[in-house]
């Protein structure tokens, strides 16, 4: 096995992770509404996700790892994923946001600060930011 096949095989497990922590917020509500499914869709060929392997997720979503990405801008990458998924059915719950919370926590955001984090992104979204402006204005969030 070559370098590559190992640096492939390890950034395919992370999508794999990343992806069904996605899944698992879709789940919260124990329902993947139609524009969770079409999300999902797109996220799926975005991570390189087979049909396969995107079923199976759907399974076993809570056997996958969170892997906290090493930046910060991967971090707040992952997060912007995150609270768009929330927002796809239009439908804020307090499960959600709850497990919302949780994968921040698991993706390297502060305790101490993670409801602070969350509820600006989830405004951020729901005002239809696009990535660039919303890691923008989550660093600055303080000042």
């Amino acid at each position: 096995m070559s370098i590559l096949d190992l640096f492939d095989s390890g950034f395919r497990s992370r999508n794999k992770d990343h992806f069904a922590a996605i899944v698992r917020v879709a789940m919260s509500d124990d329902i993947i509404t139609d524009d969770e499914r079409t999300f999902l869709h797109r996220l799926a060929s975005r991570l390189h996700i087979s049909e396969e392997e995107y079923k199976q997720i759907l399974k076993d979503y809570k056997t996958h790892h969170i892997n906290p990405p090493t930046s910060y801008d991967a971090r707040l990458e992952r997060l912007y994923d995150l609270a768009r998924m929330v927002y796809a059915d239009n439908v804020l719950g307090e499960n959600q946001t709850g497990i919302l919370e949780r994968l921040a926590v698991g993706l390297g955001f502060s305790t101490g600060n993670v409801q602070y984090v969350v509820d600006k992104a989830l405004k951020l979204v729901h005002a239809g930011v696009d990535l660039d402006n919303f890691m923008e204005e989550i660093k600055n969030m303080n000042r």
